[in-house]
């Protein structure tokens, strides 16, 4: 049998009050001496052998046994006692007039000594206070001018009450709270409301926190805590989004003030992420979230207000603009990306080196089987990942069909157990083991062994469906191939170096390119046994002589082939527009790839883009020199700089500052492989947080505290901000 731990109903003798009730509930007080005068005023029997601890935990006096004096009602959803408080306003005596009655609450019948001593106790009381009043009223009527001279020396900053500076603890430790569950990716209710009833559990995760922080000692909480009434917020769902508000406006100003300091920036915006039911958009490097618009323009507007504004940044110093986006965003990014253009044109658009150059390009795709076929490989990969008994079986399957390729065979393995699908060559992986896939689903949908329960198996049937589909099999068909001019041109672009090239004369062969591509779709479809048609609501256009009698070849030739290539052409001329390339000719500053040219290099004809970030551009040229110089006639032993982070941190980087302003624009453009992992951990923790976190319980001030774990916040500087925006105001508003 469960105990009871929560009261129902007041302490006090012959009191009926309760908790249910709209009257405020005070605990007994955790102070022995305190909790001591309580349980005498209350000549309660059967609570007297009880330890301050039991009566804190589960007794409880309604406001009716206080003085009003003793009670303060500070805000609208907050009523506490007096530090001082003690009951004195009972009622000993009817349950007398009631014999009948089965009371409890047994009173303690007091002899008149105790009578006597409790009155002389009161009038010592009584005097010490009325002399204390005294003494200060003469202190302060003798020194006037001490207290004249002291109130203007504080008209600017007046000391802290003693009230005051308790609050600022106890406000102080609720931010603790706040950030620690941030950080620790906990959500502020624990429960759905709707599914468990009212007074099972504690009300949310953030006042079970509280009290167990109460439990352990902290006597700021314990003693705002036990003056508080029980049954009102504690901290109410409007207070706690308040701080949470001001826990994200200091988040990103450690960031800020660096980016601020070194001037320059990029802007790296993710996939949109549904928050609590609102779509946002993570805008990364600063780590924020901007409430997604579906209309470009005013999102553009949006977001230059954001970044000038609400962030402090002069965007007349962003050097480089991406977006990681999926199809049907892509188009509405790259509005507020020309747009940016157009007021900044040194904001050159770029890819982003956290994403594939095929996989971005693929997801750029305005063609809606492409955007479900690359669904549909994302929730295979997480499918085989769920459990190391999944990646097992499919293991085995790749051992079967590659026995005579037993080293590709080997490989495939590797790559399943990672997250190919990241890969600039995924979708060449996919048709290698597509064969496999579908025979490893196949064989758990059918297993008769009843080794996966029924939700597995039944997920391996829907996804077996999926990739057996004859539109899925062209459409990854046809990406694999038109990838492939790209495939290793991204790969070295987000490499070491920059020396790329695209085969531009596709689109003019698209006939010949489409057939080749076609058929070999059609020869792994037979190979999987699946049939070829057209999807089902062109068949059934067609039968309803909607729609032109079409071939399966030409449809996709017009519906997939053509407007894939024509994208991916055009995607590939705006991210390589002409500033970019001359942006990437820049990276011949770094010394392993002046060495690799032989130290013949032309930097200076590139940099013009930037002669207005050099502190001095008139000795541009003579300096280029002296640089080339140094590491071509470097001694042996010394070894050349490869990357950018390397070259900035030199010693002597500073006897070149122009080399050194050039090297501090490139290396933070999007393309650049993120030597400093601050962004790269903080997009990964993003991603985490989105994968791990249910859409209703997801928050965009809970999720900044969770990517941003590394930061220090600055405890002092929230609760002042807190106190200056929220506890000034006459009224605040209510969360009852």
């Amino acid at each position: 049998m469960g105990i009871a731990t929560t009261p129902n109903f007041c302490a006090a003798p012959n009191c009926t009050q309760s908790t249910q009730s709209d009257l405020a509930f005070f605990r007994f007080p955790w102070d022995p001496a305190r909790c001591q005068k309580w349980v005498e005023n209350c000549r309660r029997a059967d609570v007297e052998d009880k330890t301050p601890d039991q009566l804190n935990k589960h007794y409880r006096l309604c406001p009716k046994h206080f003085e009003t004096s003793m009670i303060c009602r500070t805000s609208p959803y907050r009523t506490v006692l007096r530090d001082n408080a003690i009951p004195t306003i009972f009622d000993l005596t009817s349950h007398l007039n009631n014999p009948h009655s089965r009371h409890r609450k047994r009173i303690k019948e007091l002899s008149e000594d105790e009578i006597r001593t409790l009155k002389q106790k009161k009038v010592d009381e009584t005097s010490e206070q009325e002399q204390k009043h005294k003494e200060t009223n003469n202190s302060n009527a003798q020194n006037p001018s001490a207290e004249e001279e002291g109130e203007e020396q504080d008209e600017d900053i007046l000391p802290l009450t003693l009230e005051e500076k308790e609050n600022k603890e106890y406000l102080k430790s609720l931010f603790e709270i706040l950030i620690l569950m941030g950080k620790q990716n906990i959500p502020l209710d624990g429960h759905e409301a709707d599914e468990i009833p009212e007074g099972l559990f504690t009300p949310d995760n953030f006042q079970a926190l509280l009290e167990c922080r109460i439990n352990s000692g902290e006597e700021v909480l314990r003693k705002r805590f036990e003056t508080t009434a029980v049954n009102t917020l504690f901290c109410s769902k409007i207070q706690q989004t308040q701080m949470l508000e001001i826990c994200e406006s200091c988040i990103p100003e450690e960031t800020l003030r660096e980016v601020r300091d070194s001037h320059f920036f990029s802007l790296i915006t993710e996939e949109v992420v549904d928050i609590a039911g609102e779509e946002h958009l993570p805008v990364l490097e600063f780590v924020g979230f901007l409430p997604y618009e579906a209309d470009p323009e005013i999102l553009a507007v949006k977001f230059h207000t954001t970044i000038t504004e609400k962030w402090g940044l002069n965007m007349e110093y962003c050097r480089g603009q991406a977006c990681i986006v999926s199809s049907g965003f892509s188009s509405k990014m790259k509005v507020v990306a020309s747009r940016l253009l157009e007021k900044y044109p040194q904001a050159v658009y770029t890819l982003c080196s956290s994403c594939a150059l095929n996989m971005w390009l693929a997801k750029s795709v305005p063609v809606m089987g492409v955007s479900v076929a690359l669904g549909t490989i994302e929730e295979v990969c997480s499918f085989f990942h769920r459990s190391p008994q999944l990646l097992l079986e499919l293991d085995n399957v790749i051992s079967v069909l590659f026995q005579n390729s037993e080293e590709r065979g080997k490989e495939l393995k590797e790559i399943c157990h990672s997250q190919w699908t990241g890969r600039h060559d995924a979708f060449e992986i996919l048709v290698d083991l597509l064969q496999a896939l579908v025979l490893c689903l196949d064989g758990i949908n059918s297993d008769t062994t009843i080794r996966w329960n029924n939700c597995i198996a039944d997920r391996a049937f829907v996804l077996c469906s999926a990739v057996t589909d004859f539109d899925f099999i062209v459409t990854i068909i046809v990406l694999k191939n038109v990838l492939s001019f790209t495939r290793a041109f991204g790969k070295n672009l987000q490499g070491q170096t920059s020396d790329v090239f695209f085969a531009a004369s596709m689109m003019e062969n698209i006939e010949v390119y489409h057939e080749f591509w076609f058929e070999e779709a059609t020869n792994l479809a037979a190979k999987l046994d699946i049939q070829m048609k057209l999807p089902g609501k062109f068949r059934r256009a067609q039968h309803s002589n909607l729609e032109p009698q079409l071939t399966s070849e030409s449809y996709y030739k017009e519906t997939l082939s053509v407007p894939t290539v024509e994208h991916i052409i055009q995607e590939l001329k705006d991210i390589f527009s002409e500033q970019h390339l001359k942006a990437l000719k820049c990276l011949s500053l770094v010394p392993s790839v002046m060495g690799q040219l032989k130290f013949n290099t032309s930097e200076e004809h590139h940099a013009d883009m930037y002669r207005s970030d050099l502190p001095n551009p008139d000795t541009l040229s003579a300096e280029l020199h002296c640089w080339r110089i140094k590491w071509k006639h470097r001694g042996k032993d010394i070894e050349l700089p490869s990357t950018i982070y390397e070259a900035l941190h030199l010693p002597d980087i500073k006897f070149f500052p122009n080399v050194y302003a050039l090297l501090k624009v490139l290396c933070i453009l999007p393309v650049m492989k993120v030597e400093n992992e601050r962004y790269e951990n903080g997009w990964k923790r993003l991603k985490a947080y989105v994968r791990n976190t249910l859409t209703d319980q997801r928050s965009s001030n809970l999720a900044l505290l969770n990517i941003n774990f590394d930061i220090k916040h600055d405890l002092d500087l929230m609760v002042d901000t807190y106190i200056k925006l929220y506890t000034t105001k006459s009224e605040l508003p209510t969360d009852n």
